[in-house]
């Protein structure tokens, strides 16, 4: 934050309830631990009659996703001045491991004993969807590249939307070990660069005909889709977004 020259008094991090929510008394800067999913709702008002001032909003799957979804679509789709950090470790943590709107197919929680059977939000396809202005995803345990995404977020004008995978190590460790422990099925986009990744950036992503992305192997690399971080029209955003989780 200290990178971004904000002074502290001008920022202010709302959040709504669970474990995510008590990230505003880590932070020397304003604060508000609100109520359960109606951080966004808050953070919009207090953008709109305060536009002096860099207003965060930090939740996480299952306070944005369930009881805050309302609430989050609408803030995104209004492109109000505020930055949204989901913190997504796919279950419910503060009330002891119930499966969340993220949580895959089949997951075994308490709640779920014989497996959840509601097919999860994918959060980036959701954020595309209400019309957020920027989406970006990144991983607690790389640093460079979460201080770079923030850093951008911060910069944008208007709804930004951060997914951040972040390890539940108590209620579901290992949720995202295939990119945390496994840093070749990462796949950063950079603007106007072929998407490459993996091993000597020998995998690569192109477009279908049919406007669907598909991994392969990289042979040409004038294929390959060629990232554009501020094409208006979201469709290869979107495709790109379905990619978790399916880099083998």
């Amino acid at each position: 934050m200290p990178e971004l020259e904000v002074p502290k008094e001008k920022i202010v991090f709302v959040s709504g309830i669970g474990c995510a929510a008590r990230f505003p008394y880590y932070m020397e800067t304003y604060g508000m631990h609100s109520i359960h999913g109606r951080a966004p709702a808050i953070a919009t008002g207090l953008a709109t009659s305060r536009p002096d001032l860099s207003v965060w909003v930090v939740t996480g799957d299952g306070d944005s996703l369930s009881i805050g979804g309302n609430h989050l679509i609408h803030a995104l789709r209004r492109n109000v001045n505020i930055k949204i950090l989901m913190f997504n470790n796919e279950i419910y943590g503060l009330t002891k491991g119930q499966y969340s709107p993220t949580s895959p197919l089949g997951t075994r929680t308490k709640s779920t004993p014989m497996g959840s059977l509601d097919w999860p939000f994918n959060p980036l396809s959701l954020a595309i969807g209400a019309e957020a202005s920027f989406v970006a995803r990144a991983i607690d345990t790389d640093r460079a590249h979460l201080t770079q995404t923030l850093r951008a977020a911060a910069a944008h004008r208007g709804s930004s939307f951060v997914e951040i995978f972040q390890n539940c190590n108590i209620y579901n460790d290992g949720a995202f070990d295939f990119v945390r422990e496994d840093k070749e099925n990462r796949i950063y986009l950079e603007h106007g660069k072929p998407i490459r990744f993996g091993a000597e950036g020998k995998k690569g992503v192109r477009q279908r005909t049919d406007g669907s992305v598909e991994l392969v192997d990289v042979t040409d690399e004038s294929e390959l889709l060629v990232h554009n971080a501020h094409h208006v029209e979201p469709s290869a955003a979107f495709a790109l977004s379905r990619l978790t989780q399916s880099t083998a």
